[in-house]
């Protein structure tokens, strides 16, 4: 059943064109109060700055803009304490704010929206929130960062099997492992970090599209807005430079998602890692048992549903990333009410990492490793590498090098014998340039000893790369100084 377009509804700021009053359909359909509702202390510190400005450009007193400063201070004291009541005409957080100002401070309140727009004003909300969030999850990941790192300083000499194709390859180490996912994450707190200037933005003053017709001092508006340096100091936001761009551009919001999306990816592969270095027939690491769960019918279970909550998810923010992206691509210049879209995938987002983060942060910080499952975990196979290296260094090009090797493993194969167990004649049989000394070559230890280059898993270059990341660290973070 459909609804009538003169069903009553509640009057909103855009009703003075209208005869009738918006279908109930419509406010289904077009509020965005049910989600950005959560902007309420962006768009009261907007507001605020925007008071200051129209009392400088002389477009209000500074009295009036006095009573809109502590009106707005008022209206979130109540958001704060969660007794904001919202009426049946608030559209969206900007509406309601207005709404329950004007009933505190009466008529001057509408003075308040003097040439600004709801377009600039729900960007500029967007930007100084999306700035927090991404400053709260580059401090989630640096602490993820550091549980890695505080468990690979344990394990720099522990050997596991390395694998490529989830076949057995060559021997590192458990420290050297766990360091790759820690690089990893320095690689996207890299990429949060360059957001930080992209999401310090002023859009307020561009109006609905066409800029405001007040004199504005934009850049005087800008001073408005700062957050502390980790530097020391305040670190300000700068206004955009063209209107139309400013109400419709969702770069900012994009990129955060990429950047999201991305590291969503690597902890999805450390997580998969996990799962199977956890599984009994591994049995290389234990979960601790506050983070898995267990079964409602088979009582010995022990699932790693944090690591696989991380993998699902993944999709989830990737589907954020992608299903914004085609939201963006036909929209023409300015602003268009598409971009409403993009709040939910965006929030979804911001809330899913600020979730899932701790508890990575948790299971990393309590799992341990079993060394000598580990070490049992290595084959004599995996040596083959070096006993083509051990050739090379008899003269034998690489090529040459590397068959020879590889008749060594197939007689390995086919007799069932240990490489270290085949005779010397057997070696011999394959090229004479094997000698005695060739048994050195099977010793696990050794072989990742001389993986001693940068970045390379000898315990040595291991311990070198932790060191710089701790001192790194205790200098840039509050975890790393309070816990390396």
């Amino acid at each position: 059943m459909s609804d009538s377009s003169n069903v009553p509804s509640s009057k909103t700021q855009w009703s003075g064109r209208y005869e009738q009053a918006a279908a109930e359909s419509l406010r289904k359909l077009n509020d965005s109060l049910s989600f950005d509702k959560r902007l309420y202390a962006e768009d009261i510190q907007g507001s605020i700055a925007w008071a200051h400005a129209l009392a400088r450009a002389k477009v209000i007193t500074d009295d009036e803009s006095a009573q809109m400063e502590s009106g707005l201070h008022a209206v979130k004291a109540e958001f704060d304490a969660g007794t904001f009541v919202y009426a049946p005409g608030d559209e969206d957080i900007h509406t309601a704010v207005e709404r329950r100002l004007t009933e505190l401070i009466g008529a001057v309140a509408g003075k308040l929206h003097t040439g600004r727009s709801r377009n600039d004003q729900v960007a500029m909300d967007l930007y100084l929130w999306l700035y927090r969030q991404n400053q709260l999850i580059m401090t989630q990941i640096d602490d993820l960062a550091i549980a890695l790192l505080m468990q690979a300083d344990q394990h720099v000499e522990t050997l596991m099997p390395g694998y490529t194709h989830m076949r057995a390859a060559q021997p590192i180490t458990c420290g050297h492992w766990l360091y790759s996912y820690m690089e990893l994450l320095q690689h996207d707190k890299r990429r949060f970090q360059r957001n930080t200037s992209t999401l310090s933005q002023i859009p307020l003053g561009s109006g609905a599209l066409a800029g405001t017709a007040y004199p504005m001092n934009r850049l005087e508006l800008s001073n408005d807005f700062a957050f502390p340096s980790r530097y020391g100091g305040l670190y300000t936001f700068h206004v955009t430079r063209n209107s139309l761009n400013a109400v419709s551009s969702r770069d900012f919001v994009v990129e955060f998602m990429e950047a999201a999306a991305l590291m969503m990816v690597h902890l999805s592969r450390f997580a998969e890692d996990v799962i199977l270095y956890s599984s009994p027939q591994f049995g290389f690491i234990d979960l601790d048992e506050r983070y898995t769960t267990g079964s409602s019918i088979m009582p010995q279970k022990q699932n790693p549903d944090i690591l696989e909550l991380t993998r699902g998810k993944t999709g989830r923010i990737i589907g954020n990333l992608t299903g914004f992206l085609t939201t963006l691509k036909g929209l023409p210049s300015s602003y268009n009410k598409d971009l409403q879209e993009d709040k939910e995938p965006l929030f979804d987002t911001v809330d899913t990492l600020e979730t899932l983060l701790p508890a990575l942060i948790g299971l990393v910080e309590t799992m341990t490793f079993n060394p000598d499952k580990m070490l049992a975990a290595l084959d004599e196979t995996m040596l083959a590498t070096d006993l083509a290296d051990y050739l090379v260094f008899k003269g034998v090009p690489f090529r040459e090098a590397h068959g020879m090797a590889a008749k060594a493993v197939r007689r390995s194969l086919d007799t069932k014998t240990p490489l270290s167990k085949l005779t010397i004649d057997d070696y011999h049989a394959i090229s004479e340039k094997f000698d005695t000394d060739l048994y050195a070559v099977f010793d696990y230890a050794a072989s990742v000893a001389k993986r001693n280059v940068i970045g390379g898993t000898a315990p040595e270059q291991v311990r070198k790369e932790i060191k710089h990341a701790k001192e790194w660290y205790k200098g840039e973070t509050k975890t790393g100084k309070e816990r390396l």
